[in-house]
């Protein structure tokens, strides 16, 4: 089974992200789960959400306190979370951010393998919003594998609808921009 971590802020598409995740593991016929975690918090307040993706049934409904991915939409977060909190040394962190793996990992003193890109620019440029759900997913698949591209067109069609085909564009732009460590 892969756990995955989304660190974002309310309004950013991290919940969205995680329910998106789970919808693609399903159409390439994976066991999935996707559920947020957050309290009463306004817009812009820190918000988690967590996916488990398995080629069998999954039976735990606790929350995700190891996961071995995470993906933080938000880099001000970093100064505010540890984001690595639970990830075992062979995990990795996918970042929205413009430093290389290199500058990150000096500027914040990370320890997992790391994959980067400049989400919100691509999502700027390509969404004209700086809303990075669908394009950090662009990043997870390249750092991971753990779903296809091929396998998001379904869910994303359907969860946004005319705008779709932007989304899309999105997170095939991130995918080919990701740097990852090796």
């Amino acid at each position: 089974m892969v756990e995955i971590r989304f660190h974002g802020r309310g309004g950013q598409g991290g919940v969205t992200s995680a329910e998106l995740t789970a919808l693609a593991a399903i159409e390439q016929g994976k066991f999935a789960q996707a559920f947020p975690s957050f309290g009463p918090e306004r817009r812009g307040a820190p918000v988690t959400a967590f996916v488990r993706v398995s080629d069998r049934q999954i039976r735990t409904r606790e929350k995700v306190y190891s996961p071995n991915i995470v993906v933080v939409l938000d880099p001000t977060l970093l100064q505010i979370v540890n984001v690595e909190a639970g990830v075992p040394e062979d995990g990795i962190v996918v970042v929205n951010t413009r430093l290389g793996p290199g500058d990150l990992r000096k500027t914040l003193g990370l320890t997992r393998r790391l994959a980067v890109v400049d989400a919100a620019a691509i999502a700027l440029e390509t969404l004209r919003v700086p809303i990075t759900n669908t394009t950090m997913l662009g990043a997870l698949i390249k750092a991971t594998g753990v779903i296809s591209i091929d396998a998001l067109r379904v869910p994303v069609e359907k969860r946004f609808g005319p705008i779709a085909e932007r989304n899309l564009k999105a997170c095939q732009r991130a995918y080919e921009e990701t740097v990852v460590e090796e």
